[in-house]
């Protein structure tokens, strides 16, 4: 049965006798009573998110009834506050431009790192030009799982070129790229920012407040956690301390031609023994065969060839080769190399001649 419309005018329904009338000061002293009822209950409740996170000024802006959270699940959002963070608006600027330069060629312009990389897309493009090699996705995805199936491939090849297979785990994942996770995105760019080398200069020190939003035992929760970005590098975005090499690079490329040549004597010296010669040091040891007979060479050994890869097919049979020609280095003796296998096969110079050089220093008497 429905419930009588409320009247028009004070004529429309004449009260019962038995109710009790209520005059004009009665309403007044009511609201007033209920005023002060909410106002009550909001200090309460302010003391209670007090003494939840205490002294604590990084409440996250959006209330935590907001996440429509499964039991035991975990989300993330940068802390608003930190989106204003001058570093951190630099850095995104930063990874902006040298996505875009690396992509001009595809007339891929990227405006949003979060809203423009989540499908995989602009972040297979990336690697592709990065890596020279093509990857065996579809151009374009539509549906969701679609989308997650090509980041997922995306993203199973980025963690083998940055080495994150072998050894650890990465700050990124198909679901946190997916659903536009900001912290995630920085630290895969950031990462393959580092890895080759890209001629940008990256804030440093950049940390972000995240606010983390746990549903346990169906109450959601949140803590705060400083998450850092970036830290201390040098020019080119790389962890390093600077060397020699470092100087004949940036001061002395004459010199450096000499080292190279010095370089070249010393392992055909020992290569040209099994018939192999080396006219390239930026590009004949990238993948690991020539560094690993070498290694057999200087220590009297024959290196059994089920080791190795002899003729690598992709990035990690190379990786491979790489890594263990470290370990014969570091079993002849030798401090384990500073330079990564990753940046070997990835064709960077300086890591190359260290590597070289070190063996030079050890061997260049052995005839």
């Amino acid at each position: 049965m429905s419930s009588p419309s409320r009247p028009k005018s004070p004529h429309g329904v004449a009260p019962k006798k038995d109710d009790k009338e209520e005059s004009f000061w009665d309403k007044i002293g009511t609201l007033g009573r209920k005023k002060k009822i909410k106002e009550v209950q909001e200090v309460q409740e302010e003391g209670k998110n007090a003494i939840d996170s205490p002294g604590s000024p990084m409440a996250p802006a959006l209330p935590p009834e907001e996440y429509a959270l499964e039991e035991n699940e975990e989300r993330s959002m940068v802390e608003p506050r930190s989106m204003e963070d001058v570093k951190l608006k630099a850095l995104i600027a930063v990874l902006v431009d040298w996505i875009n330069d690396e992509l001009a060629e595809h007339r891929m312009i990227v405006q949003n790192v979060d809203e423009d990389l989540y499908d995989g897309q602009v972040l297979q493009k990336l690697l592709e030009k990065l890596t020279g090699q093509k990857l065996d996705v579809p151009e374009v995805t539509q549906s969701e799982e679609n989308q997650k199936q090509k980041l997922r491939t995306v993203l199973a090849y980025a963690n083998r070129v940055l080495g994150l297979a072998r050894t650890s785990t990465a700050r990124w994942s198909v679901e946190s790229i997916h659903s536009k996770t900001l912290v995630s995105i920085l630290h895969l760019l950031v990462s393959l920012a580092r890895q080759f080398r890209a001629p940008i200069r990256l804030p440093e020190n950049v940390v972000v407040n995240v606010v983390v939003v746990t549903k346990k035992d169906g109450v959601l929760s949140h803590r705060i956690v400083a998450e850092e970005i970036t830290s201390t590098y040098d020019d080119l975005g790389v962890r390093c301390e600077r060397d020699a090499f470092d100087t004949l690079f940036d001061h002395a490329p004459d010199k450096l031609q000499v080292v190279k040549k010095s370089l070249v004597t010393f392992v055909n010296k020992q290569l040209n023994k099994i018939h192999l010669e080396v006219t390239d040091l930026d590009t004949q040891f990238h993948d690991g065969v020539y560094l690993t007979l070498l290694m057999g060479m200087l220590e009297g050994y024959f290196v059994p060839l089920h080791e190795f890869f002899l003729t690598p097919k992709d990035f990690d049979q190379k990786v491979h080769n790489v890594a263990f020609a470290f370990e014969l280095m570091q079993d002849s003796g030798l401090p384990k190399p500073k330079a990564r296998p990753e940046d070997i096969v990835n064709l960077d110079l300086k890591s190359t001649l260290r590597v070289l050089y070190n063996l030079f220093t050890k061997y260049k008497h052995v005839n």
